[in-house]
């Protein structure tokens, strides 16, 4: 736990000094945004070519949401993290306010209503839900002393707990998840206690208990959860797409078959491959060596944020870095565990990689908002 933040005097040389950029959090934002343009094609142009239609048609459309995602990414590293935190709670109301338009105008696709219809392209207002939440518990949170009083923990929840309620009867358990994770997270950073810690933990539990117990949860999704424990139970429908995954992933053998010369990918046996299973393009094209690339890859992204945490200069800075830092491991661990069969199916995109403009521009908005702590850490308290 962090109670406080490591304080440097200020001076003349620190206020003059350049701004200057995070370059390896930069480049490896670009390389993994670049590897899944790529796997996105490869996922796509065959089952594209083979309908007769353009084999380059949802690259050229990814491609338009990573420009716009690192426009979004730039703009983002200029904000000034203590002028937008007199912002968080309008920000908040905001984001709850599109959460529930979810409901009379969303889009549904039979199973789920996440999106709202916006005439060439969907929004989905859960994505940019999660960062106003970050930026809404780091502002209780730097506001709060350390050791948290209890009092402040119940404001956490209070704030997390409406937007994860809208969120899970769209449904979206996935995207619930990581809400919860996300709180958890920084509630251990921002100076919770032990105790408080193990009291939400006993109450999740209790919850999560209640939820099954109440029939809360579709059939459907409790399938989804409880699938990859016992593969061999369930019917071949319910664990087709994992089971898929994995053989994908295995056949790519320790360097992969070669790019676009996957047959598993080529043939078309893993859905949605080019959103939720992504990896399994990686495994299966470039090998154990190439996925454990693309995990490094993500792990100095991850590092890079903690660094850029330790070093931010004021509290709020630290918590909303920490809450962002947290969310995209949690995206990433879950993701990649879901297509090697030790996570449950739950729908989250690999971030940076997956197919989806409303998820890239949001993580990218994000990643910018941890990167201009960076920019200024060296700027006066109080001034970054």
């Amino acid at each position: 736990m962090v109670s406080h933040l490591r304080q440097r005097p200020s001076s003349v040389r620190m206020i003059d000094e350049p701004l200057k950029p995070d370059l390896v959090l930069v480049l490896t934002y670009l390389v993994i945004s670049a590897i899944g343009l790529l796997m996105v094609y490869s996922a796509t142009a065959p089952r594209l070519e083979a309908r007769g239609l353009d084999p380059a048609a949802e690259l050229r459309s990814q491609a338009i949401w990573v420009v716009l995602g690192f426009i979004v990414f730039a703009v983002a590293s200029t904000i000034n993290l203590v002028e937008l935190k007199g912002f968080t709670g309008p920000i908040y109301i905001g984001a709850v306010f599109l959460l529930v338009l979810v409901f009379p105008l969303g889009e549904s696709d039979g199973i789920a209503q996440r999106w709202i219809d916006l005439g060439r392209i969907q929004f989905q207002p859960s994505e940019f839900a999660k960062i106003a939440v970050i930026l809404m518990i780091a502002s209780v949170l730097s506001a709060a002393s350390t050791p948290l009083k209890w009092h402040v923990v119940a404001r956490v929840i209070a704030v997390v707990g409406v937007p994860i309620a809208l969120i899970f009867f769209q449904p979206d358990l996935g995207t619930s998840l990581v809400f919860a994770f996300v709180t958890l997270a920084m509630l251990f950073v921002g100076g919770a206690t032990m105790r408080q810690l193990g009291f939400l933990f006993v109450a999740t539990v209790i919850a999560t208990v209640g939820v099954f117990q109440l029939d809360v949860i579709e059939d459907y999704q409790v399938t989804r959860l409880t699938a990859f424990l016992d593969a061999e139970s369930q019917s071949l429908d319910v664990v087709y797409n994992q089971v898929q995954s994995e053989i994908a992933i295995g056949s790519g053998g320790l360097f992969g078959k070669g790019l676009f010369e996957g047959t598993q990918t080529n043939l078309q046996f893993v859905p949605v491959q080019s959103s939720d299973f992504i990896f399994t393009a990686v495994g299966e094209q470039f090998g154990f060596i190439g996925s454990v690339i693309v995990i490094g890859l993500f792990g100095l992204m991850l590092f890079r944020l903690l660094m850029i945490a330790s070093r931010a200069r004021s509290r709020f800075a630290f918590l909303v870095t920490s809450g962002i830092a947290a969310m995209i491991g949690f995206h990433v661990f879950v993701n990649i565990g879901m297509t090697i069969r030790i996570m449950p199916v739950t729908g989250l995109p690999l971030p940076f990689m997956s197919a989806g403009g409303t998820v890239f521009v949001a993580l990218s908005a994000a990643l910018g908002l941890a990167h201009s702590a960076w920019i200024r850490r060296n700027s006066p308290v109080g001034s970054d």
